[in-house]
């Protein structure tokens, strides 16, 4: 019988290599995802990522838990990036364009993934939290960084923000009339303090 008052061990970290592996994998399915959706055939991201498909199929063992994967893999990136880009950056508004572009890319290449979160498959439930959990705290850091420089108006709500710059993104891969990043562009200059 476990001790009570022992914690629990930690759960095994993956190796690196392990590690790196499937974020191979990861950005190999991201890729495909964009070129053909979340339709593409699990051969083609095998062949991208440079392994067999029951490489895959041992890590993701299904195509929900790919789509899943991928999605939190690219949320995270983004995630990250946000406070490397204010460190980076030489003013806090140009992390802040800098982030929301990266913002756009994620929201833009998603062909499919929209459809496939609307599904019943319990493991897309979740995600729309996870996503404003992770990303909302780092638009937060940013634009109070660039309100308090004073390089953007107050008052402008975070949440508030992505969710525009997300209704921008709305259908902007079919339509080639319409630019979404140069609508989001528009959105962020009308930020700036005067």
């Amino acid at each position: 019988m476990a001790d009570p008052d022992t914690p629990a061990s930690p759960a095994p970290r993956k190796r690196a290599d392990a590690r790196r592996n499937e974020k191979t994998l990861l950005d190999a399915a991201a890729a495909a995802f964009v070129e053909s959706g979340v339709g593409v055939p699990v051969r083609d991201i095998a062949r991208r990522a440079g392994v067999g498909v029951g490489t895959i199929y041992r890590h993701f063992p299904t195509r929900a838990d790919l789509i899943v994967a991928v999605y939190r893999h690219q949320v995270e990136a983004c995630a990250e990036a946000g406070p490397e880009l204010l460190a980076e950056g030489p003013t806090p508004h140009a992390a802040l364009t800098r982030w929301i572009d990266l913002f756009v890319d994620f929201l833009t290449t998603k062909h499919g993934l929209a459809e496939a979160l609307q599904s019943d498959d319990a493991a897309f439930e979740a995600l729309h939290t996870y996503f404003l959990d992770r990303l909302l705290p780092v638009c937060t850091r940013l634009l109070d960084a660039a309100v308090d420089a004073g390089e953007v108006v107050p008052g402008i709500e975070p949440y508030e923000l992505l969710r525009g710059v997300g209704n921008l993104c709305v259908g902007a891969e079919g339509d080639p009339r319409y630019d979404a990043r140069r609508m989001v562009g528009l959105l962020i200059a009308g930020l700036r303090a005067r």
